[in-house]
């Protein structure tokens, strides 16, 4: 048997984070011991009607997320018991909704720092209803073989070393949180484990003390012996050794307490529990408790170190006046599944990836771009162009082919709000969209005839470079395969109104001195293509892919490099638009040609 938790519990918990890593930890605890999780419901308002993933196994179990634990009860029924990890100041309310709960029996509270007036409140409420207030600062209860109550017993790992999948013959009772594992893993070494641990909490003020839990396990049959480890201050312990002394009982008691070094230290001072503080007259120190538990009957080692010892001598009785047996060990305990980052670190495990990169890795303590830390870039005074040629062409650019890079991002960064990329942007700010939203639906615009001529120009005046073909072998091919040809031809500029960008870009590059063999065909083209019309001149984009091509970017990039300069652009057609506070965009009538038929008379339907 055991106390407050067993098969028969079924939680809810109340909180956010901490109490899903709770429920995580108990998955673990049913998982071992092959029960279904008793966690049915969270509360949480912020999240209410969503759910929390929870590992069991090697699945994920949807826990609802409601947003009062009468909803939770509500539709779980069986909910018997609530969790609290809710901030101290926030937690003597929850924790009054799950007492009022008729579903609720047992409240058990893991936060810290809640005012002793609250925890006060709390248990002479629950004391009112009949119920059981564990708590605060309670690391939780757990019932070995039956049921595990918030994060008690530790890793999975030390779940199997305690024995928790099976029960034993000792209840535990304990202030600290930690030292409720140790005296659970002791229990396990030297006798047959545990019935059920319980951690109080180590606040002046605990909702339920050690005689209402000494009461229940004399009550049990399974429970032969009793561990608790008290320490310096109130009076707990006391009245859990007048509690002993008063009759025979049937549980054999064993008890430690900690805080005899205060003896060397100025009275008063105050440990690490908000209750571990003995009063200046030596009221609550560890000796008095510790010589009234034994002066009550209960064995009490001299030392903490002594307690293993004096727990194996009591189970030999316990084995020897025939009142328990030696436990049988399953031949097999189930194994908590590795995460795929565990089973592939023991090389225990291939997984063939889902994608395959080649140009950067994240891994360590910072981005490398093909190989280079990002930080050393920036130190050995590498810029943006070159991050650009490492991610888009693997490479390490030169200076001149980074300036190259940095002119053509400068002289396409914008175009003005008429375009249709920015004028998409513009709109959606005016719309009041978001700014990654109204930047892609710029960014949307971009193709075969905004923008997009960059890749298509690079690809057929390599095409054509690579062919060995004439300026008029060059335009005939275009002409029965293709259609015009990109990067040629402008609406606004033409050879008596030129378009500086290009100039700019063009002269610069000549500047370098450097081989330029599709830039040198398509002015070639330009010369050929204006005599035609005076604005089928080499245009921006036509520009920007014959000196990409040029400096060995791979073709299907260009693009690119208009996406990322224009960017910059949309931005600022984007901030510029909130600045103003502009509003909704509705086009005026006078913009539209209304071609559509006047209006008409409906005919009868047939």
């Amino acid at each position: 048997m055991s106390i407050l938790a067993n098969k028969d519990t079924y939680v809810v918990i109340q909180g956010g984070v901490a109490g899903v890593n709770a429920a995580r930890r108990m998955a673990e605890f049913c998982y071992l011991i092959k029960r279904s999780l008793n966690v049915l419901a969270f509360v949480y308002p912020p999240d209410a009607g969503k759910t929390n993933e929870i590992p069991y196994g090697s699945g994920l179990l949807a826990i609802p997320i409601s947003k009062t634990v009468a909803e939770a009860t509500k539709h779980h029924p069986q909910i018997n018991t609530s969790l609290v990890y809710i901030g101290a100041d926030r937690a003597m309310k929850g924790g009054m909704e799950a007492l009022d709960d008729p579903h609720i029996k047992v409240v058990s509270m893991i936060t810290e720092g809640v005012p002793e007036k609250d925890a006060k409140i709390l248990g002479r409420h629950a004391t009112k209803l009949g119920k059981v207030f564990n708590g605060p600062s309670s690391i939780g209860i757990v019932s070995a073989g039956s049921c595990r109550l918030g994060v008690i017993g530790g890793a999975f790992d030390n779940l199997v070393l305690s024995k928790l999948y099976r029960e034993g013959s000792f209840g535990v009772i304990t202030k600290s949180g930690g030292l409720s594992n140790e005296i659970i893993w002791i229990c396990s070494q030297f006798a047959d484990g545990i019935t059920t641990a319980i951690g109080i909490g180590g606040d002046a003020y605990p909702g339920t003390d050690y005689v209402s839990y000494l009461e229940m396990f004399e009550n049990d049959p399974q429970t032969k012996a009793v561990v608790i480890v008290g320490e310096m201050g109130g009076d707990l312990e006391e009245r859990a050794a007048e509690w002993y002394g008063a009759k025979t009982r049937r549980v054999k008691l064993i008890a430690v307490v900690s805080g005899f070094c205060q003896e060397s230290l100025p009275k008063g001072m105050k440990f690490g529990h908000a209750g571990a503080k003995e009063g200046l007259k030596g009221e609550g120190s560890a000796r008095s408790k510790s010589d009234a538990l034994k002066k009550a009957g209960a064995t009490v080692p001299a030392t903490f170190g002594a307690l293993g010892p004096a727990i194996k001598e009591t189970y030999r009785e316990l084995l020897k006046s025939g009142q328990v047996k030696e436990p049988v060990e399953p031949a097999v305990l189930p194994k908590l599944p590795k995460s795929i980052e565990e089973a592939m670190k023991a090389d225990e495990v291939m997984v063939a990836p889902l994608i395959r990169t080649t140009i950067s890795d994240d891994r360590g303590d910072e981005p490398c771009y093909d190989g280079y830390p990002a930080s050393e870039l920036i130190n050995k005074g590498y810029e943006i162009p070159h991050v650009v040629g490492l991610l888009w062409d693997k490479r390490l650019i030169s200076k001149q082919e980074a300036e190259i890079i940095k002119r053509i991002m400068m002289l396409s960064a914008d175009h003005g709000p008429c375009v249709s990329g920015a004028m998409g942007t513009i709109i959606a700010a005016c719309a009041g969209i978001g700014l990654s939203q109204s930047v892609a639906a710029g960014l949307i615009m971009i193709g075969p005839r905004f923008g997009g001529a960059v890749t298509d120009a690079g690809r057929y005046f390599k095409h054509a470079v690579d062919n060995k073909m004439s300026v008029d072998e060059f335009l005939t091919y275009m002409k029965k395969n293709v259609g015009p040809v990109p990067g040629i031809g402008h609406r606004v500029k033409s050879l008596r109104n030129p378009d500086k960008r290009v100039k700019e870009l063009v002269g610069y590059v000549k500047s370098l001195n450097i081989k330029s063999p599709c830039l040198d065909f398509a002015l070639e083209v330009e010369k050929i293509t204006s005599v035609k019309k005076d604005n089928l001149i080499l245009n921006v984009d036509g520009t920007m892919a014959a000196v990409l091509v040029d400096i060995g970017f791979p073709v299907d990039s260009l693009n690119g490099f208009f996406i990322l300069s224009r960017t910059i652009g949309l931005i600022g057609h984007w901030v510029d638009q909130k600045r103003q506070d502009s509003r909704l965009i509705r086009l005026f009538d006078y913009l539209v040609n209304y071609a559509a038929p006047k209006r008409r008379e409906v005919p009868p339907l047939k």
